[in-house]
């Protein structure tokens, strides 16, 4: 079954057109996703949101322009089935309407507003592909770093335990706090606070305790990964299921909040439209590793860093329709 998966954030909006099939897992029964066209655009939908709680007109024109890009694409891999989920920027905005009424008539298709909780089940499924767990007993925790949120979620082989989404995210944070170049210390302990309180909230609901192993996905993540590796260009399949020590992320999250916009600019593996925001995608991402450590009393000790996230969970949702 051919199929196109839309995920739009608050920073980005991605295309996967896949085809789904069976024989993947650790048990070679599960599900399988072949990639025939996966694109990411920048589009950063969210911006202002956080301050305002209304979408822009230039970022709803942006995001409006690379749909129809993929509408075009769509049609022309012969997609049997579509599905357009929009989250964290979308669900804040007082004037979401607009954008679902321009998505629908590019596309043809509904956008889907969907709930933190129902964001974290499809990236704890996309995740899996890469992590899964592999008995009950067996704790995965998935974090997804995005531009207006994080999620967290637990599951075992038996399914999700426990999920969280909460408002901090590498473009809500960076809008909030950063505004010199490069940031503060005192910016800095602003964000550092903010994702405390976040995780705070998280732990009322999501056992970290628990955690066995720990994935992060979505671009903050994929990139950071590809600084503590040192990569000369941005390598999804060197990225995909590479596991690091929790200092070699940290170190390289220190890295790129520390870098101007000119250095972080220059580094090879960098999307041009995640140079302005990484600084706190990386301030969030390290003060999670920092957190989920602390929660596990140590026992975790690294983290696995999959390309495979919500836009393959969305992907796989389609075959269960």
């Amino acid at each position: 079954m051919r199929v196109g998966a839309i995920d739009c954030g608050t920073n980005s909006i991605r295309l996967l057109i896949a085809d789904l099939g069976n024989g993947g897992g650790p048990g070679g029964n599960g599900p399988t996703v072949t990639d025939v066209v996966r694109l990411n655009t920048i589009v950063r939908l969210g911006q202002g949101v956080d301050a305002t709680g209304w979408l822009a007109q230039e970022a709803l024109d942006r995001t409006f322009a690379a749909t129809e890009r993929y509408a075009e694409l769509i049609d022309e891999h012969g997609v049997e089935s579509v599905r357009f989920v929009a989250t964290s920027a979308t669900r804040d905005a007082g004037n979401r309407h607009v954008f679902v009424n321009g998505i629908t008539k590019r596309l043809g298709v509904e956008p889907e507003v969907i709930s933190g909780q129902e964001e974290a089940a499809l990236s704890f499924a996309g995740a899996s592909l890469v992590a899964p767990a592999t008995s009950p007993q067996d704790r995965v925790l998935v974090v997804d770093v995005g531009g207006g949120s994080t999620e967290f979620v637990l599951g075992s082989s038996d399914g999700i335990i426990a999920s969280r989404s909460v408002d901090v995210g590498c473009v809500r944070m960076t809008e909030r706090h950063l505004g010199s170049n490069p940031p503060s210390q005192e910016q800095q302990a602003a964000v550092l606070n903010d994702v405390d309180k976040a995780i705070d909230t998280v732990l009322q609901s999501v056992p970290l305790a628990e955690t066995r192993c720990l994935v992060g996905v979505a671009g903050s993540v994929t990139t950071i990964t590809a600084r503590a590796l040192g990569l000369d260009s941005y390598d999804a399949e060197r990225l995909n299921g590479t596991q690091l020590s929790v200092q070699e992320i940290e170190r390289a999250c220190r890295d790129l909040t520390e870098m101007t916009r000119e250095e972080r600019a220059r580094q090879p593996y960098m999307h041009p439209g995640r140079v302005d925001v990484i600084g706190g995608g990386a301030l969030v991402w390290r003060r999670v590793l920092e957190r989920v450590t602390e929660a596990t009393s140590g026992r975790v000790v690294s983290s696995t860093t999959s390309e495979h996230d919500i836009l393959d969970g969305i992907a796989l949702s389609l075959a269960q329709d």
